[in-house]
């Protein structure tokens, strides 16, 4: 009796929905074709970018200056977790806005300023890198999106990662 009740209950559910699509504006229709037409790549073999792109703040920019822009954690064994800071300038006249930052794997993860760093303070973006399954030489590079010219700044971490000889296989 149950499952019988579920089955006309399927049925109906998905009759209402085929008939409610099928009662659609038209003109809503048409307009959200002309949108998806619009926004279709020029040249759809084209090769899809590594990440999405990421909006820059609107108002004016500023400049930057990483104290470094590359940190070699030399040679560690798979499965360490490596942690670096990157500390930065707003070298420009106008308030930083660190929008994003972002790492190029999931292994990869950065944390930034939330607030807005006035001009000639410093700030810093703080890398995590979880070396598990990542044997051999390794550039974990992170894009830092802001309100500067150009919009974005890649930092990395570099170094060798080998395998734990005391690992179970």
């Amino acid at each position: 009796m149950f499952n019988s009740k579920l089955s006309l209950l399927a049925v109906t559910v998905m009759a209402f929905s085929v008939f409610s699509c099928q009662q659609g504006n038209d003109e809503v229709r048409d307009a959200a074709r002309q949108d998806i037409e619009t926004v279709a790549p020029a040249n759809p073999n084209a090769a899809a970018p590594d990440q999405p792109s990421v909006a820059t703040p609107a108002g004016p920019t500023t400049a930057l200056a990483f104290d470094e822009d590359a940190f070699n954690f030399g040679t560690v064994t798979e499965g360490e977790i490596i942690t670096h800071t990157y500390s930065f300038k707003n070298t420009g006249s106008e308030p930083l806005i660190v929008s994003d930052a972002r790492g190029t794997c999931g292994c990869t993860v950065p944390s930034k300023p939330t607030a807005p760093i006035a001009p000639g303070e410093t700030g810093e973006i703080t890398v995590r890198f979880d070396t598990r399954n990542k044997v051999g030489e390794r550039q974990q590079k992170v894009t830092v999106t802001a309100n500067t010219t150009p919009p974005q700044t890649v930092i990395s971490l570099d170094g060798t990662v080998v395998a734990d000889p005391n690992a179970s296989k």
